[in-house]
């Protein structure tokens, strides 16, 4: 058996210098994800152990990893990585590219799966996060909306419109 699929995985890797030792292929997968009513999922994705509330939109490329959670009537556009310890309210926006973050390197580097370090991420209802924002663990209100290219790494207690690096209140809805 191994014979055979490493002669499909050299055709499929064609070019690569491997030294008669292949990579082990992982592909993207959905796996226990409690999922709400009437949601669509474009693959590619990588979801796992995660729920995703009723009638939600998850693009192509997206990662929702475990013990995550979307609420109802979301969008999460393409590209957009959403780690452990993220909640995400009702009615909410995630555009293209979004990455949250839960990590902070506190000891100088990564936690490499320490979570006692990882810090977690809440995000209100109503909220819409700009294109190619990143998110660090914060808290986010109800009714704001995150400016593309934003950084956002502080709490934002106030419905405003907030962007920059780091965001800031632009003005108040």
């Amino acid at each position: 058996m191994r014979d055979k699929w490493w002669e499909f995985s050299k055709k499929r890797l064609r070019g690569c210098d491997m030294k008669n030792a292949p990579p082990k292929l992982l592909h993207a997968s959905i796996q226990n994800v409690i999922f709400g009513e009437g949601c669509t999922v474009v693959e590619p994705v990588n979801l796992y152990d995660c729920e995703i509330g009723a009638s939600t939109f998850v693009g192509p490329f997206v990662e929702i990893q475990k013990n995550a959670r979307i609420g109802e009537r979301c969008k999460v556009q393409s590209h957009v990585f959403i780690c452990e310890l993220v909640q995400i309210g009702n009615d909410c926006f995630i555009s293209h590219g979004v990455m949250f973050v839960n990590d902070l390197f506190k000891i100088g580097g990564p936690a490499r799966g320490n979570k006692a370090i990882w810090k977690a991420t809440k995000i209100g209802n109503r909220v819409s996060i700009g294109t190619g924002s990143t998110i660090l663990p914060v808290t986010v209100c109800d009714n704001v909306v995150i400016g593309a290219g934003s950084v956002v790494t502080k709490d934002i207690t106030e419905p405003g419109i907030y962007a920059g690096n780091p965001a800031v209140l632009l003005r108040k809805i």
